[in-house]
């Protein structure tokens, strides 16, 4: 009798939990559901009471409206242009750096550590004007180069590959290494990128986001538009009373397309990026 008491209370309690994880998975979930059924909406009847919360038929006509506001391939192409780039330079330097400061030691490694750790602790928006000045004097105003090559050193990325590093690599192999005649370098390369995926699979994706969503930067170094990003386009045309909101969500959809796309497809990475390390032994 005691047993099925608390069999019973056990299912009572699942059952609780399954439902409190439907109901916030429904509040997170339907924000999204609303954007992709707003971009199927006419833009005449976009602002009619009560809301639209089922699809329409005028997803075509929205793309057809957007690619006549802005130029939506161009800008397109210019935020998976930094983006990648982006990615592949903080992945790089900042494994290079991560292990440097996991796996040497040296003078001075604890006072960078902190100086690193300390950076982080600056709002991006307080540097912004002497960031602009300096891109400015370097001649690198309106091209991609102020998004991609400054934040190639990323203090969060610096941090979480030396975090990382520390227990994925064994000093032992590296010695082994060095003993088969491998180069630092080499080592670097041949050992501890492959050891490294899961985290820098982690690095690669919430680099690739951020600079993805990178609205104020591209806002101040990118003016033209022509050559300026997604979401800084997608914002000029919130700001025009005239522009087609119907086209304006389908462009929001097709922006956030990427960013699920990558998150669905690395998935797995994700959760073994967040849980390596955490069991031990």
């Amino acid at each position: 009798m005691t047993k099925t008491i608390r069999s019973l209370g056990q299912n009572i309690n699942n059952a609780v939990i399954y439902v409190l994880l439907l109901i916030f998975a429904f509040i997170f979930a339907f924000p999204f559901y609303y954007m992709f059924v707003l971009s199927t909406v006419p833009g005449t009847k976009f602002y009619t009471h009560p809301p639209h919360i089922f699809f329409k038929s005028s997803l075509i006509h929205n793309i057809q409206a957007l690619f006549e506001d802005i130029p939506f391939l161009t800008n397109f192409f210019n935020s998976s242009g930094i983006a990648l780039l982006s990615t592949v330079g903080v992945i790089f330097f900042c494994t290079m750096g991560g292990f440097a400061l996991a796996k040497y030691e040296f003078k001075g490694k604890k006072a960078i550590f902190l100086f690193i750790l300390s950076t982080m602790a600056i709002p991006p928006f307080l540097n912004i004007i002497p960031f602009f000045k300096m891109m400015v004097f370097f001649k690198w105003y309106g091209t991609w180069l102020p998004l991609i090559v400054p934040g190639m050193a990323s203090a969060f990325g610096i941090f979480l590959m030396t975090q990382f590093m520390q227990d994925a690599i064994p000093n032992s192999l590296m010695d082994a290494a060095r003993i088969d005649g491998l180069s630092e370098f080499g080592i670097l390369m041949k050992v501890a990128f492959p050891l490294s995926k899961a985290g820098i699979a982690i690095l690669g994706i919430v680099t690739f986001i951020g600079s993805w969503n990178n609205f104020l930067g591209a806002l101040v170094m990118l003016p033209n538009t022509e050559k300026t990003t997604l979401p800084v386009a997608l914002s000029k045309l919130f700001m025009q009373m005239d522009g087609d909101r119907g086209g304006l969500m389908a462009g929001t959809v097709l922006a956030v397309l990427p960013i699920i796309i990558v998150f669905i497809v690395f998935n797995k990475q994700i959760i073994s990026g967040m849980t390596a390390g955490s069991v031990k032994g």
